[in-house]
């Protein structure tokens, strides 16, 4: 904080999930998706200061990026030339005006009634993209666990916020081309209200990948390989004999 002819300036350290935001820099009046600096600057003007407010970004993010530790400055004069906020009190003051977008409930218990549906062997022809190796892979796959529990997530180490993450996990021998994103994209869809358990549970026995209704497949941002699992029989060598016995 540094005081010069009743104006205080002012360095703020922020974090920031990107995924909503057009990145870090203000985004004009007339694009819908704005930028992180448009809520920071409606923010600092929410404490009524008398100057014009405009916040210097120290790094540029774009579409997307996240940050566990942006900076900006900026100046501020309050009116009726009160004293400067203290800096504790402008945190508080400036993470009030920045309230937590509010995350749509999900019905969890749905979700998972869902996804008790796609444990076990099945034809997960509705599942799957077509692809160039569409005709030449079995559709019949054994899905063994669908697991979904509140996430131990990587931001709630670094972030300074309560943010709610739900982690769901597929566990099988081997998965069709996008079977992954499109099982997560269903059930987040159950999870949502906007299918059934039911329209789950008809989508799987259609076996056909056109019945998959479009654009609900999640995007691939979000989706890890946590680790490959080997049995013992998967180690044998395969001979010539092999193939012909």
């Amino acid at each position: 904080m540094i005081m010069h002819n009743g104006s205080v300036r002012y360095l703020i350290f922020f974090q920031y999930l990107g995924t909503k935001y057009s990145g870090v820099m203000k985004a004009p009046p007339h694009q819908a998706v704005k930028g992180v600096q448009n809520y920071l600057e409606d923010a600092v003007r929410c404490l009524r200061p008398v100057n014009e407010v405009s916040l210097s970004i120290s790094s540029r993010t774009d579409t997307g990026v996240h940050a566990l530790g942006n900076s900006a400055h900026f100046d501020l004069q309050r009116q009726n030339g009160k004293p400067p906020f203290a800096e504790e009190v402008l945190v508080d003051a400036l993470n009030f005006h920045l309230r937590p977008e509010q995350i749509s409930d999900l019905d969890v218990g749905a979700m998972r009634d869902a996804a008790s549906l796609l444990v076990g062997t099945h034809n997960f022809s509705s599942f799957r993209a077509l692809n160039s190796e569409t005709p030449f892979k079995d559709p019949v796959k054994t899905l063994e666990k669908v697991g979904l529990e509140l996430g131990d997530a990587f931001v709630h180490k670094h972030f300074h916020r309560d943010i709610q993450f739900w982690e769901l996990t597929f566990k099988s021998r081997s998965f069709l081309y996008k079977q992954v994103r499109r099982m997560t994209g269903a059930l987040v869809a159950v999870g949502q209200g906007q299918m059934s358990v039911s329209g789950v549970k008809e989508l799987l026995e259609a076996q056909d990948s056109q019945a998959y209704p479009h654009n609900l497949t999640s995007p691939p941002e979000g989706l890890f390989l946590t680790r490959v699992e080997y049995h013992r029989s998967d180690l044998q060598l395969y001979t010539q004999d092999d193939s012909q016995s």
